[in-house]
């Protein structure tokens, strides 16, 4: 068993984590802002989405493929549930971020266009009451990873500096 992650999913994790730190900070001055700006932010926000999606997957992938450090002795069994869970939960919600985001665009008739390299389609009528539900998630589903996102920052660094184990070195 080995005490680090492999060098493939540390790039991987920080790559993500700065993709997802920009993007749920580009949505949240996208809700905030009527700015003329905010439509070119909603295209990168939009072409980022997509990227981020096929980056979950390899990082899936990666996740499957590569053997992770045990967890550090001493931790009672809730807190071990609530690292495994909230590691499951920050994946869940990796994957369904994009997809709500699509569908949003989708049923709103938008297609979603990649950085000039290709274009996701939109459904051909707009569903304006799916379109509702799908931002409702999307926002809902970014608040639930802001918490998760803070949570897991605080771990990591409770792990650092309180309980002095390797949790976070394994990540750097």
């Amino acid at each position: 068993m080995t005490n680090r992650f492999s060098l493939t999913m540390r790039i991987m994790h920080w790559a993500m984590a700065a993709l997802l730190i920009s993007m749920l900070a580009a949505g949240l001055l996208m809700v905030r802002s009527l700015e003329p700006w905010q439509l070119s932010l909603l295209t990168i926000h939009k072409g980022f989405g997509v990227v981020a999606a096929v980056l979950v997957v390899v990082r899936l992938v990666i996740r499957l493929a590569f053997s992770v450090p045990p967890l550090p002795q001493g931790l009672s069994r809730l807190q071990a549930s609530v690292a495994k869970l909230s590691h499951g939960l920050l994946y869940a919600l990796m994957v369904l971020m994009p997809i709500s985001g699509y569908l949003m665009q989708y049923l709103a008739g938008r297609p979603v266009e990649v950085f000039g390299l290709f274009r996701l389609p939109a459904a051909l009528s707009v569903d304006i009451e799916g379109y509702a539900i799908f931002r409702e998630m999307h926002g809902w589903l970014a608040i639930v990873l802001i918490a998760l996102v803070i949570m897991h920052v605080g771990a990591a660094l409770h792990h650092h500096f309180i309980r002095k184990d390797d949790v976070l070195k394994s990540m750097l």
